[in-house]
């Protein structure tokens, strides 16, 4: 259970360099903030048993064993405390490993009061309450209740909590950003800004400048100094989407922009710091992209610390009919009109179809649907459904050929004799079919049937 606020916050001080756990206790005590030290992992374990704390700042090697030790103490008592290590300069593998292990954030040695500072503020606010918007978007963006998509909505509260890189994979459409939308909305950057970039459509001349921005003169109309994507991001999150489409020049300075957690605008001499969540994600395959030497392995490793699946449409069970149902209401609100329902037929040819497409496609089907419709029902020709969507069946009946053409042979029959039976009056015939007449012409039409 989450903590109720103390106007006193209790940091534990974990470091056997006695010199730097004592700047470190005065530098928090400035802050307001009440410090207990440990100098061992012996005795930062008794503490944390005997105590209630909010923060525990650990070094990451010391004389009696490592801060994974306090760490893992911490996950098994199930502790609400967030914790940070310390590690050495460059030491990256053992960043990494602190964060898999349940680390909130790190610092690197030497240690950067500023940085240390921005770490404290954004840990404290781990355990305050969300505002009703954050879980208003949570909602609008992922919904669902089928064990593939429970398992996402309960990965991003946990991830939410942390400051560690996340790596999502899934086909296009599925959702990605908005579940990067979801983490940043529920973690403590959410009033910051969350920047989605779009790696595949930044030429690559220009990736330099439009990721960390640039100095005035720098480059033929450069007029102004202007910052990158990072900095756009200070103090939250920043979406690296098709990231397997970055080119190898850029992935250096990418890697060294992450682990210094600093960058040089094109044109200065100077590096700025900068604070920002780091949120990856691709359709591809990124570890056989590092195989076919197309992606760094040292950058592999570094975003994808936390990797979070996101499930096709298909594997979503029922809950393709909510997600349809929210999607038409929200496209029928921004049309300014009344939401129409789906009628049976319509939802079995949802519930059907393969979705290559996903979410998007769902999205851009309802899009058209809502515009071929009458406005009060959405009927299943309104879907303009491909069959090449979905995988033949195998052969049926007499005629030979997929189960989709032998109910093509099906229904022209039944138009057939429908029209015979009026005379001829299309009118008549839908009625009689138990279709519209906007339906039993376009069904006409599809079939190849003259008028």
């Amino acid at each position: 259970m989450s903590r109720k606020p103390r106007a006193n916050k209790r940091i534990l001080v974990v470091d056997d360099e006695r010199d730097l756990a004592e700047l470190l206790e005065l530098t928090l005590m400035k802050m307001g903030l009440e410090v207990d030290k440990a100098h061992s992992v012996g005795e930062a374990r008794g503490l944390i048993d005997a105590n209630r704390y909010d923060l525990c700042l650990t070094d990451m090697r010391m004389t009696d064993g490592e801060g994974l030790e306090i760490i893992r103490h911490i996950q098994q008592k199930k502790l609400d405390l967030p914790t940070a290590v310390i590690t050495a300069y460059g030491s990256t593998e053992n960043a990494v490993s602190a964060l898999k292990a349940g680390a909130f954030d790190y610092l690197a040695k030497p240690v950067s009061l500023d940085q240390l500072r921005t770490l404290v503020k954004s840990a404290l606010r781990i355990d305050d309450s969300p505002p009703d918007t954050t879980q208003d978007v949570s909602s609008r963006t992922l919904m669902g209740d089928s064990a593939a998509i429970r398992q996402v909505l309960d990965l991003i509260d946990k991830l939410a909590r942390s400051q560690a890189p996340v790596y999502i994979t899934g086909e296009s459409g599925s959702g990605k950003e908005r579940a990067a939308r979801a983490i940043h909305a529920k973690s403590s950057r959410a009033e910051k800004e969350f920047v989605a970039v779009n790696c595949g459509a930044i030429p690559e001349n220009l990736m330099e400048s439009e990721f960390f921005g640039y100095k005035k003169g720098a480059f033929t109309g450069a007029t102004e100094d202007r910052d990158g994507f990072f900095q756009a991001a200070g103090g939250g999150t920043l979406f690296l989407d098709e990231v397997a489409d970055l080119p190898l020049a850029m992935q250096v300075k990418l890697l060294r922009a992450i682990q210094e957690r600093k960058v040089r605008k094109v044109g200065s001499t100077q590096e700025e710091p900068v604070d920002v969540r780091l949120i990856s994600a691709t359709h591809q395959n990124l570890a056989k992209c590092v195989e076919a030497g197309r992606f760094r392995q040292d950058l592999y490793y570094r975003i994808n610390v936390i990797e979070l699946k996101m499930p096709p449409l298909r594997e979503m069970g029922d809950d393709f009919e909510l997600i349809a149902r929210h999607v038409l209401a929200r496209l029928a609100q921004q049309n300014g009109m009344p939401e129409p329902r789906f009628d049976d037929g319509a939802l079995q040819a949802l519930k059907y179809y393969d979705f290559p497409g996903n979410v998007r496609e769902l999205e851009n089907m309802l899009e058209r649907a809502l515009a071929l419709s009458d406005g009060i029902t959405i009927h299943q020709d309104d879907l303009q459904l491909n069959p090449a969507g979905s995988e033949p069946l195998g052969s049926v009946g007499d005629g030979g050929g997929t189960l989709q053409d032998y109910l093509d042979r099906v229904e022209k029959q039944a138009i057939l004799e429908a029209l015979e039976k009026t005379g001829g009056n299309r009118t008549q015939a839908a009625k009689l079919l138990g279709v519209t007449f906007r339906s039993m012409r376009y069904r006409m039409e599809r079939l190849g049937m003259k008028e």
